[in-house]
């Protein structure tokens, strides 16, 4: 029984969507794709099927359509040489130059689209994905950068009304000092005062306290 692996590599959904390309330009089945790489990968088709539904295909959806061309392709050269064949049966050999012509030209319809071009073409959706992974990190620390900016306005706000709330008290305590201070000075000007009354001389003679 096949055992599933928790984790996909960027080497098997490269090899799953290479897989899935190959069978649809050659005009098979995704499901026989999904088996091909559940026998390599030690999976099953289902979770192949999974994988390639729920994750790849959407990065890969200009190559699918460029091997859908291809099955086409690859359909419609079928049919014109079965019809060729059917033709020729009917036909007068030709001299030998024609046919070495129509051979030619045979093998220049049956040449397909150049596989370096879905290679180079695969490579530069992979490049793509490597760089959107980057801008979703890059995006995170972005976020955490702006909540920890967030938390540090929000501390400096309250630092600015807790150093506001020191100044007014510090006014207050000020004032209170001042009034007391005030208070002494009356106290102490009021006690050096003495006390005087006229004698019957006429002459002014302290008042012992």
């Amino acid at each position: 029984m096949k055992q599933r692996q928790d984790a996909w590599s960027k080497e098997d959904d490269l090899l799953l969507a290479e897989t899935v390309l190959r069978h649809v330009r050659e005009g098979s089945t995704q499901l026989n794709a999904f088996e091909e790489v559940g026998d390599q990968l030690n999976r099953t088709s289902a979770a192949c099927g999974f994988r390639w539904n729920a994750v790849i295909r959407q990065q890969y959806e200009k190559a699918l359509d460029l091997a859908k061309k291809q099955r086409k392709q690859r359909i419609q050269l079928l049919k014109t040489k079965k019809r060729r064949k059917k033709e020729d049966l009917y036909k007068i050999p030709g001299p030998i130059e024609t046919t070495a012509a129509q051979s030619i030209q045979l093998d220049q319809d049956q040449k397909p689209l150049a596989i370096d071009e879905v290679i180079g073409f695969l490579r530069s959706i992979d490049a793509s994905y490597d760089i959107k992974k980057e801008n979703d990190r890059l995006r995170i620390e972005l976020e955490a950068v702006k909540n920890e900016k967030n938390v540090l306005e929000k501390k400096l706000c309250h630092l600015e009304k807790s150093a506001l709330t020191m100044q007014e008290d510090y006014e207050t305590m000020m004032k209170i000092m001042n009034r007391a201070r005030k208070l002494v000075v009356l106290d102490e000007d009021d006690s050096s005062r003495s006390s005087f009354k006229m004698d019957i001389n006429g002459n002014l003679e302290k008042i012992a306290e």
